[in-house]
């Protein structure tokens, strides 16, 4: 008759824990109706009461290892038969002191709830095997729990002694580590003598007002098994006081049941509808359900736990003597089972009472192991080999309880690990109550501790039932579930982030928009991030949309204007130089240095097709070339103004008796000024190409919906000394032609050409600050407009006329006429320039030119 003790911690007057007993006496039937496990020997068990006191659970464990009559623990005669293994205890408590005791014998200890050591870890009681998987598994659980619905402002509730400081000192930092904060923190009195708790509940009941903070929905309660009587305690006092009932949800661990002392059975437990909890993963082993409610007292005789249980449960007496008052009755034996509500007793095999039924089937398995084992090598039982469990029996359970691996008759995989803890997985359990104080557990997700991080939890978010206070009130006929907030404070949605509020917890902060230019596309965002540089935020900043490429082209407006003015004034252009061609032999032409003039038109052609290359998508070659190619062809048209300007000059200075400028008079001097004007300007722009030259570019800063495909200039010091240059080049023309401005006005283009560099100079001299200051593509829009206004400045102030006189009025494009008109043009200047000469003539005898000739030579 091997024995396998259970030690059943809790007071009898807890009819529900008389379940546990049962699942405890099928699993030995079963296994001794199998004569594959342990064959021609019989389970038995002894079951001791621990209660929930520290000195009576001392007191039980050593009463195993005593004597049948006296409190002796080691000795040896008349002892009672040797213990094979010991199921117990259902609280961390309980199951330490018990280990600490049996391990000096190496006695086998099974835990049917959570173990977590206020001190020390669980290597330190290498005999204990866990039929609950480790309890921080649960509390990583509770963490992804709380994450999945986005509750980050939780209240705490944990037992005031060494295991609620352990269980706190574990969670809190697990909690900030995941971004979520506890609002308060609610200490329950922990189990003792009746008269000493009550004075305990009232001192902690001064404290109810804590629970009642309204923005957390969420507590998490400390899951050792007194939780559930210690909340119920609370709250029927708290009815009692007419204080505002607790609308929240409850989460715990596996270790929290739902069950009632027999003074609770009446009380209401509408407060925990909707709590959420964990529960070992398990099913109902066949044959379980009919075997609890095929029980009646009268089968059971000499059972003191049963017709305990049947008392507690129906509030009734068997025996006619204990009944006094009106609130006993003579218990009948055929009350039923099944009219119990849920909190008093469960018909199914629930998560405890399935750790005692594996529990119990692991030390049948290990002892058949062992058994088998020693028949396999031939080592003796001994005399008593039929009847107890010898040492060597007991060390060699240990090593195939460590190995142990086999499915239960529900087809449950049980196991443990290097540890000794169970490898099993937890269900997740929603709890929903009715008016008749019955319940139902409804699985709503499941917890794999070793699957991937972030994944271990999964949810059915539509069977989860919440308190009915969280639902709306009903518009037709139903009302409507809505998901409970838990939060310091309203969400920050997209497009805002969290700012912290200075002295509170990170949990509470307020939402402030996101900086231009920057995003948040999730709720509750720490900061706002930019997003990828060829993306830009959209309005209400909630997300990134991809930034168009955009450069200065054909076909947008602006484009389309300029490209028709640059051909236009191409045209124009063209026909003059046409028209000059065509009368090259007319005085005005000749008059006018018609070889120059040639020059000049080309260049201007020249410069309105440049601005050409300006749009369009920027590539390499035309970013290599249009800055040159302005710059040097402008250079040439200055260059040839410049030389204009200078022969009509030299050619009146050379009419002075003895001048030394007679060797410049001719074609000389213009042909120097041009190349050596536009030279400077070409040296400039290849020392810019070989240097830093101009690239195509992607701007990524001027706007922030588009990126702008530029030309780099590459050197802004080199593209200015260009600009520089060809200011120069305006600034001597200018004064070149503003000197000789009163020069005869048919030889002379002066006026004209001063009238042009004041409009070529203004165009320029304005660019500059408008370049710096404009941004993107219409950078290129600005230079486009400098380069068409100035050419078409120097082109209308100087060819429109003659072109008039050439084309309108041919009568006067005639030699005669122009001496004539030459004669009497501003005649105080013809005068002035006369009386000049002749002074010139008489201070120098030798002269031999006349005015006449002399204005020939002019």
């Amino acid at each position: 008759n091997l024995q396998i003790h259970y030690t059943f911690i809790g007071k009898i007057s807890m009819p529900k824990m008389h379940q546990h007993i049962l699942a405890l006496s099928f699993a030995v039937d079963e296994i001794n109706g199998n004569p594959q496990i342990l064959p021609n020997l019989t389970l038995g068990f002894h079951i001791i009461n621990g209660y929930y006191i520290a000195k009576m659970r001392y007191k039980a464990t050593m009463r195993l290892l005593c004597t049948y009559h006296r409190f002796v623990p080691n000795f040896s005669s008349a002892t009672q038969k040797k213990i094979a293994a010991v199921i117990g205890g259902l609280v961390t408590e309980a199951s330490e002191i018990m280990a600490i005791i049996l391990a000096m014998y190496k006695i086998p200890q099974l835990t049917y709830g959570s173990f977590s050591p206020a001190h020390g870890d669980k290597t330190e009681f290498p005999f204990l095997y866990q039929m609950v998987p480790k309890e921080s598994h649960q509390y990583l659980g509770v963490v992804r729990l709380l994450q999945h619905f986005g509750w980050t402002w939780i209240g705490l509730l944990a037992v005031d002694d060494d295991y609620g400081d352990k269980f706190l000192q574990t969670v809190v930092p697990l909690l900030s580590q995941n971004d979520i904060c506890y609002a308060f923190i609610f200490h329950f009195p922990e189990r003792s003598y009746l008269d000493e708790y009550a004075v305990r509940l009232l001192k902690v009941l001064k404290n109810y007002p804590v629970l009642m903070e309204g923005k957390v929905s969420a507590c998490f309660v400390h899951g050792e098994h007194p939780s559930w009587q210690n909340l119920r305690m609370m709250f029927f006092a708290a009815s009692i006081w007419s204080w505002p009932s607790l609308e929240k949800v409850w989460i715990s661990t596996s270790q929290w049941d739902f069950e009632s002392l027999s003074i609770q059975k009446m009380w209401d437990i509408q407060h925990f509808h909707g709590a959420i909890t964990f529960a070992v993963r398990s099913k109902q082993p066949p044959g379980f359900h009919t075997f609890v409610y095929s029980m009646k007292p009268q089968w059971r005789k000499g059972d003191i736990f049963f017709q305990n249980f049947w008392e507690q449960a129906f509030h009734c007496h068997f025996n006619p003597s204990q009944i006094y008052g009106e609130s006993k009755r003579l218990c009948t034996g055929e009350e039923r089972l099944e009219t119990l509500p849920s909190t008093v007793f469960e018909g199914k095999m629930t998560g405890h009472s399935s750790n005692v039924y594996n529990a119990v089937y692991a030390v049948a398995l290990a002892m058949d192991a062992t058994f088998r084992w020693s028949s396999k090598h031939g080592r003796s039982r001994g005399d008593q080999a039929s009847h107890d469990a010898e040492p060597w029996q007991v060390r060699k359970l240990h090593h195939f309880l460590r190995g142990m691996l086999f499915n239960n008759s529900a087809g449950d995989l049980v196991s443990f690990d290097e540890n000794g803890e169970s490898v099993a997985g937890f269900d997740v359990i929603n709890l929903v109550t009715f008016p008749n104080n019955s319940f139902v557990r409804v699985k709503v997700g499941r917890l794999e501790p070793r699957a991937s991080p972030g994944m271990e939890l999964t949810l059915d978010d539509d069977r989860i039932v919440w308190h009915r206070s969280f639902n709306q009130p009903p518009a037709f006929c139903a009302s409507v579930q809505v998901l409970p907030l838990s939060l310091c404070n309203d969400n920050c949605y997209p497009g805002y982030s969290r700012k912290k509020r200075e002295g509170e917890k990170f949990c509470c902060y307020d939402c402030v928009p996101c900086p231009q230019g920057m995003m948040s596309d999730r709720k509750d965002m720490n900061a706002c991030m930019e997003c990828p540089k060829d993306q830009y935020p959209n309005k209400n900043q909630t997300e990134c949309l991809p930034r168009a490429m955009n450069f200065f082209s054909y076909k947008e407006p602006l484009g389309i204007i300029f490209t028709i003015l640059a051909i236009s004034f191409s045209l124009m252009t063209t026909s003059v130089l046409g028209i000059f061609l065509k009368h090259k032999d007319t005085p005005i032409v000749k008059a006018n240095n018609r070889g120059l003039t040639y020059v000049l038109l080309f260049s201007l052609l020249l410069c309105f097709l440049t601005s050409l290359l300006f749009i369009g998508k920027p590539e390499k070659v035309a970013c290599l070339i249009r800055q040159t190619a302005f710059g040097i062809i402008f250079s040439v048209a200055l260059s040839a103004l410049l030389a204009k300007t200078t022969t009509v000059v030299v050619a009146f200075m050379a009419t002075k008796p003895g001048s030394r400028m007679r060797k410049w008079v001719g074609k000389r001097i213009a042909i120097s000024l041009v190349f050596s004007g536009s030279s400077v300007q070409a040296v400039i722009c290849v020392l810019w190409l070989s240097t830093s030259p101009p690239f195509p570019d992607m701007n990524w800063h001027s706007a922030k919906d588009k990126i702008i495909l530029e030309c780099n200039e590459g050197s802004a010091v080199m593209f200015y000394c260009v600009l520089g240059y060809m200011g120069l080049l305006a600034i001597a023309s200018f004064t070149v032609a503003f000197l000789a401005r009163k020069l005869p006005g048919t030889f002379n283009e002066a006026k004209f050409i001063t009238f042009s560099m004041v409009i070529f100079c203004s165009v320029w001299f304005s660019f500059v600050p408008t370049y710096l200051s404009t941004k993107g593509k219409y950078l290129v829009a600005v230079e486009i407009f400098s380069i068409l206004t100035s050419g078409a400045g120097l082109f209308f102030s100087i060819f429109p006329p003659k072109c008039f006189i050439i084309l309108m009025m041919p009568a006067l494009n005639d030699k005669g006429h122009l001496i004539r008109m030459g004669k009497q043009t501003s005649s105080l200047e013809s005068q002035q320039i006369a009386q000049d000469l002749e002074l010139q003539r008489t201070k120098q005898p030798g002269a031999v030119c006349s005015s006449s000739v002399c204005w020939a030579r002019g």
